[in-house]
């Protein structure tokens, strides 16, 4: 990916905090390949006291919190340990769903191969709550609230209850093309249609935590083009 200046992706920043707008298609942390980005290495290079306080998946966009200390590391990371901080993603999913805080409470079993599965025997618990933002035709927008930090969580619980996340081939989900929402829809000839959005439409849009002295501090992160291009498809082709 081409790099970018750390600058353009802060949404906000404390004493103690940098909120970012994570891009789709960049690892949070360092991968086996040396020479590609992460979102750790532009952070230290922006300020080599910078330390990420959690991750995203690689394809997933959204807000990331970014200590500016190792005091406010450690700060943040009891809060995840107990479970304090309140996390909030969007997600497009296959199907017209209605949901109001549903729970899905289904231990996860990370997999040898990178991904997860439930299992019941041997998973660790997992819980995650989903409420319906909007519907559409044959989508629907919804609200994940995980309670834990298992891998591929919400994907696999959305999964689980038949509602696989648009563009998410690993667990279920399809990729939306224009041709299916719209009528009478044309393709150039010798044109090979592309997906609305090319990844798995999932969107980490705001965190809640406490400051080191105690204030509440929440940070949201607006949808990136290719999130806001598939919604919009989707309300004009209802």
């Amino acid at each position: 990916m081409k790099k970018i200046d750390f600058k353009d992706v802060i949404i906000d920043e404390c004493a103690d905090y940098y909120f970012i707008n994570k891009p789709p298609y960049i690892s949070s942390l360092d991968e086996r390949d040396l020479t590609a980005s992460s979102i750790k290495n532009w952070a230290k290079e922006y300020n080599s006291d910078s330390m990420l306080c959690h991750r995203l998946d690689k394809e997933t966009s959204g807000v990331l919190v970014i200590a500016k200390n190792p005091e406010a590391y450690r700060h943040l990371a009891m809060q995840f340990e107990h479970r304090e901080v309140s996390k909030v993603y969007h997600a497009v999913s296959e199907g017209l769903l209605e949901f109001k805080d549903k729970e899905i409470d289904q231990p996860i079993l990370k997999m040898s191969n990178g991904f997860g599965k439930i299992d019941r025997l041997k998973g660790k618990e997992a819980v995650t709550f989903i409420s319906t933002l909007q519907a559409f035709k044959k989508h629907t927008l919804l609200e994940c609230k995980p309670v834990t930090g298992r891998l591929h969580q919400i994907r696999i619980h959305l999964a689980h209850l038949k509602a696989s996340i648009a563009g998410d081939e690993k667990y279920g989900g399809h990729a939306v093309f224009l041709s299916a929402l719209k009528r009478n829809f044309n393709l150039k000839k010798e044109t090979e249609e592309q997906p609305l959005m090319k990844r798995v439409a999932l969107h980490a849009y705001s965190i809640t935590f406490k400051g080191l002295k105690g204030e509440v501090i929440n940070a949201k992160a607006s949808y990136p083009k290719d999130f806001e291009v598939l919604l919009r498809q989707l309300e004009k082709n209802r």
